[in-house]
């Protein structure tokens, strides 16, 4: 039997683990290591591959990049700095028209630049932002719908723990996606913004201003009824998170800490904050915990992940499709569509790492022999990846809201619903940047 009727069997155990709800990490390291074995004929050569690999993988410094950057999250995320950001721009927003979407909006943006993942950035903002909307009176599947779509910057805006895993899969300077991210992250932030304040001109009632206009004669804003007042520990909550992306990102941009460098200072620092707000021992075991149960399903993914890759250099996989594609004469558009329909569909029920561990090594190569710059690439694949966390019927971020709040009364289809319009601006901006790749590599190339 050839290397590719061995691959695809041992993507068929894969397909079938999915199928039947074994754990993607458990799935994937059976199917790799089965394909190994068959491909080499030993099943002992195959362990022994495995056992090299995690050996070589963890002991790279590189990969301390995804805890520490957890780690840093975590401090900030248990310390209150992310309430006390959201009430903040919240205060500084009061004359938008919904203010608090809009607030939540970058809220998410800024907890993005120190978490770098969605869930994350949905279950906090779930405990923090949909409260305030709707006691201010927004409509509650609005309310979940902005929380989800906004927690997608979470992987976009740096650092991003999936550019981190795009940048181990394909030698890409993890600085440089860092980079890359900024830019669109901005205007991804700016769409949603302006997405906001347009629907709350246009549905007043949907943002608590009909409800405020009919309960108060002298027509104020009912939304600053559930600001409190300034605090010192909210200005310290605020700058800490600021000055901790300042000191991340600028840091490395400006080449003075590595990636990983940066994530240990980013940690440092997270952990000082944490300490000034106010977090005791208890606190700080909890976040310990936290980033070991987060951190520990990622690493071990990447170590087989690589064992994926070698089963299809082993087997010849991916210079087949590579082949097959280059002599079908399609235009890079048509292919692009193909991959965006591949990861819009493995989206609706497969974690965004693991999308990329399954995808990358065959993408990757193909993406740069139709000549798409390959910074410009990996944020196209990131936006189309987070499009499927918010896409029904397993958009994990929409299930980590309607877990967070709750609510009885706000179904995970009105949710779904909801975020529709941010699923369609992250398909947009997608498509921008592949027009205009110079929105992904201009701070790169500085």
């Amino acid at each position: 039997m050839d290397g590719l009727n061995l691959a695809l069997i041992a993507f068929a155990i894969l397909i079938f683990f999915m199928m039947i709800g074994v754990p993607i990490i458990i799935g994937l390291g059976v199917s790799s290591v089965i394909g190994i074995g068959l491909l080499t004929g030993s099943l002992d050569i195959s362990l022994s591959i495995l056992a090299t690999t995690a050996f070589s993988a963890l002991r790279d410094y590189i990969f301390a990049v995804i805890p520490l950057f957890i780690l840093m999250g975590e401090f900030v995320s248990r310390s209150g700095a992310a309430a006390d950001l959201y009430v903040t721009l919240s205060r500084l927003l009061h004359r938008l028209p919904g203010r608090l979407a809009v607030a939540t909006v970058w809220g998410n943006a800024v907890f993005a630049a120190v978490v770098g993942v969605s869930v994350a950035s949905a279950a906090a903002f779930s405990r923090i932002a949909y409260p305030a909307m709707c006691k201010a009176g927004y409509k509650k599947s609005v309310s979940a719908g902005c929380i989800a779509g906004s927690a997608s910057l979470g992987m976009l805006i740096p650092p991003s723990i999936l550019m981190i895993v795009w940048g181990l899969l394909t030698q890409e300077s993890i600085s440089s996606l860092f980079l890359a991210g900024v830019i669109p992250g901005l205007i991804l932030a700016l769409m949603y913004s302006l997405f906001c304040v347009l629907f709350a001109l246009a549905k007043p009632e949907y943002f608590g201003i009909g409800q405020a206009r009919l309960n108060s004669l002298a027509n104020k804003d009912v939304e600053k009824d559930f600001i409190p007042p300034v605090t010192i520990n909210e200005l310290i909550g605020t700058f800490g998170c600021i000055a901790l992306i300042g000191l991340v990102i600028g840091g490395i941009w400006f080449g003075v800490f590595t990636p990983t460098e940066g994530a240990g200072m980013g940690a440092l620092f997270g952990l000082l904050l944490a300490l000034i707000k106010g977090m005791r021992l208890t606190g700080l075991l909890t976040v310990i915990a936290e980033t070991a149960k987060v951190s520990a399903p990622i690493l071990c993914l990447l170590i087989f992940a690589q064992m994926y890759s070698r089963l299809l250099a082993l087997s010849g996989t991916g210079e087949i499709i590579r082949a097959f594609v280059a002599d079908s004469g399609l235009s890079p558009e048509l292919v692009l569509a193909a991959m965006f329909l591949i990861w819009f569909v493995l989206g609706m029920f497969v974690d965004s790492v693991s999308i990329i561990l399954l995808t990358v090594p065959i993408f990757a190569p193909i993406a740069i022999m139709l000549g798409i710059e390959p910074i410009a690439f990996a944020l196209i694949g990131i936006l189309v990846i987070e499009a499927g966390i918010i896409t029904p019927p397993f958009g994990l971020v929409v299930y980590s809201v309607r877990g967070c709040i709750s609510d009885p009364s706000v179904s995970l289809t009105d949710i779904f619903k909801s975020a529709i319009p941010y699923w369609v601006m992250l398909m947009v901006l997608a498509v921008m940047v592949y027009q205009w790749p110079g929105l992904a590599t201009w701070l790169p190339s500085i």
